[in-house]
């Protein structure tokens, strides 16, 4: 299970004397225990999916933290913050690729008869169903925002 593996990695890096490491793990620790009180299975625990869901949240929090830091100029803050986003990277699947995407796109759209704009959420919806945790959302949407226009 993930959260064991995390539990596992804590332990090491503090035996290894890496405190940023381990300093990264606990947070994602206290991330997926609020999420286990907020959808009330503090006592059953989160499945992995559920885990990965928290950890992609956390990673994207990184990299938004990391553009606002580059924005107002601080570089040193802001390669800290994806130096976090590398490690917490290392429990999520690979990503899948722009053309992998837009493959499953295809497929989806195929599927539906008479498609426009306002079925966006929808293939949206299908689309990250289909891939789950190894698609970004944000990636997808903008994805199938370009093909229905193109196909309008």
């Amino acid at each position: 299970m993930l959260k064991d593996q995390i539990d596992r990695d804590i332990k090491a890096a503090l035996l290894g004397n890496d405190r940023e490491k381990a300093n990264v793990l606990r947070g994602l620790k206290s991330a997926i225990l609020y999420a286990e009180v907020s959808e009330n299975k503090r006592e059953k625990g989160l499945d992995d999916n559920s885990i990965l869901e928290v950890l992609n949240k956390e990673s994207k929090k990184r990299k938004e933290s990391s553009d606002l830091y580059l924005i107002g100029g601080n570089t040193e803050r802001a390669k800290a913050e994806l130096d976090e986003k590398s490690i917490i990277d290392k429990y999520l699947p690979k990503q899948l690729t722009d053309e992998e995407i837009d493959k499953i796109i295809n497929e989806i759209i195929e599927k539906l008869e008479d498609i426009n704009m306002k079925d966006m959420g929808k293939i949206i919806g299908m689309v990250k169903t289909k891939v789950g945790p190894a698609g970004d959302g944000s990636k997808i949407a903008l994805l199938v925002k370009n093909k229905l226009s193109i196909s309008q």
